[in-house]
């Protein structure tokens, strides 16, 4: 069972995709945002390609754990995602989500060019990442 990441955004949906047993998350691209068809059918090619069972969307609560207009946008993202994909969507909280992948390439000395390509694949591995690591118990308490 694959599940599949994502990090949305206005302009872009990061990507990010975990191993067959779930246990760690893989970054595969970076969806540029257009019309809605067209990022849906990316995403639907990527479930059918990696085999996807679900999909794990990133929640960008307030630090208060509040719901602003990200999340909201979010959420409605999520829910139009399941519905077009007959596929079981998940939102997580991804409060620096984004901060920490930035760091995680400065710290690997990656330009700020290249950065900028790759901070929503990688903000959607930590997401997907994150997921994993807190339902690790769930998955081998199932076995």
């Amino acid at each position: 069972m694959r599940i599949l990441g994502l990090d949305v955004g206005d302009r872009t949906i990061g990507i990010a995709v975990s191993d067959e047993l779930g246990w760690t998350a893989q970054g595969v691209e970076v969806i540029r945002r257009s019309e809605w068809e067209t990022d849906v059918q990316r995403i639907r090619e990527l479930c059918e390609q990696y085999k996807v069972s679900l999909l794990v969307v990133g929640y960008p609560k307030n630090m208060d754990g509040t719901i602003g207009p990200r999340a909201e946008m979010a959420a409605n993202f999520a829910k139009r995602l399941a519905a077009e994909l007959d596929l079981p969507v998940k939102l997580w909280d991804e409060r620096l989500t984004t901060v920490e992948a930035e760091r995680m390439l400065v710290s690997a000395d990656v330009s700020r060019a290249k950065r900028r390509k790759v901070i929503d694949k990688m903000a959607a591995v930590l997401i997907l990442q994150n997921y994993l690591q807190a339902h690790s118990g769930k998955r081998d308490n199932n076995r």
